[in-house]
C-alpha cells in the first residue's frame, strides 16, 4: 500500500462516481482495505483530494521551452491545462488551490506560466493578476463545460422562452445566447482577446 496507489484509486473513483461519492471508507472498499488501513497512511478526505488533483497536473503537457512568442507559450500550456480538466470533469469544480498544501505538480506548472508572463515584460504584480485571469479563465471554462450538459431540446426551448421576452432581452435573443455550444471556440477566442489586450498593455507601458 502507497501514496501512489492509492492517489490512483482515488482519481478512479472521482472520474467514475463523482465528489459526492468520495468517501474514506468507499474509496478503501474500491482499494480492497479496511477504512482504519487507509488511515495509516493518509489522514483526511482533504488529503486525498489534494493528493488526486496534483496527480492530474502531470497530465497538463507543459510547452517544450518558453519560445520567443510568449502568447504560444501561453496558449499552449492553458489549452493542456484545460483538456487535463475535461478528462477529469470533478476537477473542474474545485478550486485547485483549495488549500496551502499545493503539490509539485501544480507548481511547476504555475512556474512555467509565471516565468512565461514575466520574461514577456510584465512586473511582479502584473504577473500575479494576470495569472489569476487566465487561471480563472481556462478554469471556468472547464468547469461550465463539464457542468452545462443541456440537450439541444433543452436549448431550444430556453431560446424559445426568450424570444417570448424579447423586449426584456433584446441581445441575448440577438444572440442566440442558450443556442452557442461551441465551447472549444469561445475558450480560445477568449484567450485570444485577453492575450491581444495584454500585448497592447505591454506596448504602452514601453
Amino acid at each position: 500500500m502507497t501514496r501512489e496507489r492509492i492517489t490512483e484509486a482515488a482519481i478512479a473513483l472521482l472520474d467514475e462516481e463523482g465528489m459526492e461519492r468520495l468517501t474514506m471508507r468507499h474509496l478503501a472498499e474500491r482499494i480492497g482495505i479496511g477504512a482504519t488501513t487507509l488511515y495509516w497512511h493518509i489522514d483526511t478526505k482533504d488529503d486525498v483530494v489534494d493528493l488526486a488533483t496534483d496527480a492530474i497536473f502531470a497530465e497538463a503537457p507543459l510547452p517544450d521551452g518558453h519560445g520567443d512568442n510568449w502568447q504560444e507559450s501561453v496558449v499552449a500550456l492553458l489549452s493542456g491545462c484545460r483538456a487535463m480538466l475535461l478528462r477529469h470533469p470533478w476537477s473542474a469544480a474545485l478550486p485547485l488551490r483549495q488549500r496551502p498544501s499545493i503539490g509539485p505538480n501544480f507548481l511547476t506548472w504555475l512556474e512555467f506560466l509565471q516565468a512565461t508572463l514575466s520574461r514577456a515584460g510584465f512586473g511582479a504584480q502584473q504577473t500575479q493578476a494576470v495569472c489569476w485571469l487566465l487561471y480563472n479563465h481556462v478554469l471556468g471554462s472547464a468547469a461550465s463545460q463539464s457542468n452545462l450538459q443541456w440537450s439541444k431540446a433543452e436549448r431550444a426551448a430556453a431560446q424559445e422562452q426568450l424570444r417570448g421576452e424579447q423586449d426584456k432581452y433584446p441581445t441575448l435573443v440577438a444572440y442566440e445566447y442558450t443556442l452557442d455550444e461551441d465551447w472549444e471556440e469561445n475558450f480560445y477566442l477568449g484567450v485570444k482577446l485577453v492575450l491581444d489586450g495584454l500585448e497592447a498593455q505591454l506596448s504602452t507601458d514601453a
